[in-house]
């Protein structure tokens, strides 16, 4: 995976190859995702967010397609695209969500089973 800081490097050197970066959402104290833009009545088409990548570096992104349906909820977010005057034009955004299958604690189980001899 790149970072933000590689991807303005390249687009400054005019280099427009696509790159990855993984990061994650900045969220509030109730662990709600904070500047998601996203209004399907005035455009379906135009999603827009702050994410920060592995280095901390926060960077705007535009994603010119509806918002993918467990945005709020991901936990991590890879996103493919490049910086384009200073906005990282993405044109794909993978994210993975926190696993529904949670660990419970079993508490103690009991003494070991012991073999019977008739």
């Amino acid at each position: 995976y790149s970072t933000f800081t590689i991807a303005r490097q390249q687009a400054a050197a005019g280099n427009l190859a696509k790159v990855h970066v993984v990061g994650t959402l900045p969220r509030d104290t109730d662990k709600r995702p904070v500047g998601l833009e996203y209004d399907p009545m005035v455009n379906p088409n135009y999603f827009a967010f702050t994410m920060v990548d592995t280095l901390h570096v926060a960077q705007r992104v535009v994603y010119r397609n509806p918002k993918p349906q467990d945005m709020d909820k991901s936990e991590q977010v890879v996103i493919v695209g490049a910086m384009k005057d200073g906005v990282f034009e993405a044109d794909q955004i993978l994210t993975k969500c926190p696993s529904k299958y949670v660990e419970k604690d079993l508490g103690q189980t009991g003494p070991p089973a012991t073999a019977m001899n008739n």
